[in-house]
């Protein structure tokens, strides 16, 4: 007769019940049912105890109760590199799946058209906005997005919004490491194909180009400059421009890996080495760098994991929205790496 009440009190149990007996948020337990990263390892110890302890089976509609309703996130892209959207992508699935949130995708073809693709994505009733680049850099997207009040995450942008989340690596950082490293290698004529102009970050990796040369004593030579799109056409054109200079390059860094093989294949057409007669360098690490040959010395960019940090940004604002809490914007800078493979040599002498 006693153990009917008992197995009534079990089957009831909530996520609040864990989150009381953790001492710690629903909003933490529902993390650590669905596996995510940003938990402290003694929390998540704390939790998992009282889950233990308590006989808590977690189901989906358990794990809704942490977050209110449905989380529906709107993903707005319009980006050239097929490559780097791929990685996006993977992360942002990946991690809405894991925090049960409903990932809308929508694409911004039109020049020009950011304000209708917005208003489009808010009309549907999303909760909050993630801005991959170029988009990240959107005034227009901004203003709609502050009018109707939706909370955004701008990914991989120079200059982070202050009313709004951000993730990004340090640009000008990881430019000024890559030219670093080609000077060490003994290059002086190290040609620069610059990042389309709509995207802060491209900026900022043109100025740690510079300061690398300034560091070292080289002058910059202005016809060593030359604008791409980061698209792989771009990269063409901005190779053959490069090497059809009368003193050409010995090097060049193109600022994403699209255009670096471009380059690539620009040398090969002219019957150059790489990286025998011509170094060449790339950004992002994307699949694109392991894909051809030479494989591509590269920046990496974790693009999949900074997509994962945007989703976590957004839900945590977007569950603190809802619970009365007071918004906070955070900037995460994540670690970029130097990548060395095939493509980089010392000059020929």
């Amino acid at each position: 007769m006693e153990t009917k009440p008992a197995r009534r009190q079990r089957s009831a149990l909530t996520i609040h019940d864990v989150a009381r007996y953790a001492g710690v948020s629903p909003m933490t337990v529902s993390r650590v049912i669905n596996g995510e990263k940003n938990v402290r390892d003694s929390t998540r110890e704390a939790v998992l105890a009282a889950i233990r302890d308590l006989n808590y089976q977690p189901n989906p509609a358990a794990r809704s109760l942490a977050g209110a309703d449905l989380i529906r996130i709107g993903l707005l892209y319009s980006n050239p590199s097929a490559a780097y959207l791929s990685e996006f992508l993977v992360g942002s699935l990946d991690q809405s799946s894991r925090s049960n949130v409903q990932l809308i995708v929508e694409k911004c073809d039109v020049e020009g058209g950011e304000k209708a693709a917005a208003e489009k994505l808010v009309a549907s009733g999303i909760d909050g906005l993630i801005l991959p680049p170029p988009l990240c850099d959107s005034e227009v997207i901004v203003r709609v997005l502050a009018a109707s009040k939706i909370p955004a995450v701008a990914v991989a942008t120079g200059r982070p919004p202050p009313d709004a989340s951000a993730v990004r690596i340090d640009d000008f950082e990881a430019a000024r490491a890559m030219t670093r490293h080609i000077l060490e290698l003994g290059h002086q004529r190290i040609g620069f194909i610059k990042g389309h102009p709509n995207q802060t970050a491209s900026g900022q990796r043109l100025e740690g180009y510079l300061a690398a040369l300034k560091e070292a004593g080289v002058r910059p030579d202005a016809a060593l400059i030359v604008q791409g799109y980061f698209t792989y056409r771009s990269g063409l054109e901005a190779a053959d421009r490069l090497l059809s200079l009368a003193e050409p390059p010995t090097a060049i860094f193109a600022s994403n890996d699209d255009m670096a093989a471009a380059t690539v294949a620009v040398a090969h057409r002219r019957h150059l080495d790489v990286p025998g007669d011509l170094t060449v360098c790339g950004y992002d690490d994307t699949a694109l760098a392991t894909t051809i040959w030479p494989e591509l010395t590269t920046i990496r960019q974790p693009v999949a994991e900074m997509s994962r940090e945007a989703v976590n940004l957004l839900v945590d604002e977007i569950r603190s929205r809802r619970a009365g809490e007071t918004a906070k914007h955070p900037h995460a800078v994540l670690d970029f790496a130097l990548i060395r493979r095939e493509s980089d040599a010392p000059p020929k002498r």
